[in-house]
């Protein structure tokens, strides 16, 4: 992704910023350089759905400026961050002109679709507490910062109780019961606005009581 980090202008944000706002036309895609983000889409109802959340390394904005619509989501920042605008019609260029970076993002675009399909796999055929386990390894994994003065292997998510009940489907009082269970066992811990997986592997075999 060098090519994008070279093609564009850098962008600073705050926790709580909209990056990218669903409706609009797009005008640029984002390449993250630091920090988390959700993305977010809202039904006509007023309903928001947690779609999904993108750390360093990571597009957004580029599926809009692929195909030209307007943008099916909002990208929200969940942590003060930075990454690097490219303007749409330049972001298309460069795809058309090097090879090796179309297929990058066809192939990120690939694994988020397979992503996708197994969190839809997931909702039907795991209970609540398997799901909300499941993804706070995921974001542990990919997104989480070491601390190992909680435990030698412990990293923390910068996630509400909130934000992580509508990333899996269910409510806000189904995963405060799931954590309760997980902090009885010390596999996770909680702090303001972020959650402490504390043994990642031990979580990642872990199975609820209840289904």
């Amino acid at each position: 992704m060098a090519l994008l980090r070279n093609a564009g202008a850098t962008e600073k944000w705050r926790r709580g910023a909209v990056l990218l706002h669903q409706g609009e036309t797009a005008d640029r895609a984002i390449l993250l350089i630091d920090g988390m983000v959700k993305v977010v889409s809202e039904s006509v109802g007023g309903y928001t759905s947690l779609l999904a959340f993108r750390g360093p390394g990571e597009l957004v904005g580029e599926l809009a400026c692929i195909d030209g619509g307007v943008r099916s989501a909002s990208v929200i920042a969940l942590q003060d961050g930075h990454g690097t605008a490219v303007a749409g019609s330049r972001f298309t260029a460069l795809l058309r002109a090097h090879g090796d970076l179309g297929l990058a993002v066809l192939r990120s675009i690939s694994t988020r679709l397979r992503h996708a399909d197994d969190q839809r796999e997931a909702l039907g055929a795991l209970p609540a507490a398997a799901r909300v386990a499941r993804l706070l390894v995921e974001l542990a994994e990919r997104y989480g910062t070491a601390v190992p003065s909680w435990a030698p292997s412990a990293r923390s998510v910068r996630i509400t109780q909130q934000e992580l009940a509508g990333a899996v489907g269910t409510s806000r009082e189904s995963v405060v019961r799931t954590l309760r269970e997980l902090q009885s066992v010390e596999l996770v811990a909680t702090r303001r606005g972020a959650i402490v997986v504390l043994d990642p592997a031990g979580l990642a075999t872990w199975q609820p009581e209840r289904t």
